[in-house]
């Protein structure tokens, strides 16, 4: 299991190596690239358009409004990590090739243990066999093949605890997008209320603009 300092001086060679990159590919096109300044390419570039007025313009609401969807829905991306480690866990104690308890049975082996400790576990220890279980292994069960079952069934419990539980999560996620998008805070153009949208005030107002337009 790795140590904090460990994981430090990953982060922090990581994060030299990033710059290094940055810096070093920004130096090389700065050697390399040609240098024809001209009025056109010192303008502001947008899209190929021409700019026309001030850049200091009110933007439509409409974008604050879409933006602050995107990022409502954006952030919930981050429960789903604990989630994946939890049950990437679990399924990787479920391998019938990772040797779960010690010969005698009664202790967790080192990557058992480590698995269980990564999933917040303090004292890790064999957990005691269902008697469901027990009942259809049949008596002559030895002690570790009893510890190995019954580390399997924990982990196996575990990740359909987990499965049940981000599909809840993502249940009422879709419910909260399927909130908004009846609201109509996922349409571009959308109408302020209900009776100017509705049938039945067009005929009204047919009726109050046609004297108008009699000679």
């Amino acid at each position: 299991m790795a140590t904090p300092t460990t994981i430090v001086a990953y982060l922090a060679l990581f994060v030299f190596f990033g710059f290094a990159f940055l810096f070093l590919t920004l130096v090389v096109g700065w050697f390399l690239r040609p240098k024809d300044p001209n009025y056109e390419k010192l303008e502001v570039y947008e899209c190929g358009e021409p700019t026309i007025g001030s850049s200091f313009v009110q933007f439509d609401l409409r974008f604050y409004v879409v933006a602050l969807l995107f990022i409502i829905f954006d952030v919930e991306v981050a429960f789903f990590f604990p989630w994946a480690t939890v049950f990437g866990k679990a399924t990787h104690l479920m391998d019938p090739n990772l040797p779960k308890v010690a010969a005698n049975g009664e202790q967790l082996s080192e990557p058992a243990a480590a698995l269980f400790e990564e999933m917040g576990v303090a004292d890790p220890s064999v957990p005691p066999l269902s008697p469901e279980l027990a009942e259809g292994a049949g008596a002559g069960l030895s002690p570790e093949a009893s510890g190995e079952l019954a580390v399997t069934d924990l982990a196996r419990t575990l990740a359909r605890i987990s499965m049940v539980d981000i599909a809840v999560f993502f249940a009422v996620l879709l419910v909260g997008f399927a909130y908004v998008w009846k609201r109509g805070d996922l349409d571009w153009v959308r109408a302020l209320s209900r009776e100017r949208a509705s049938p039945q005030v067009r005929p009204a107002r047919a009726e109050e603009e046609a004297p108008a337009l009699t000679p």
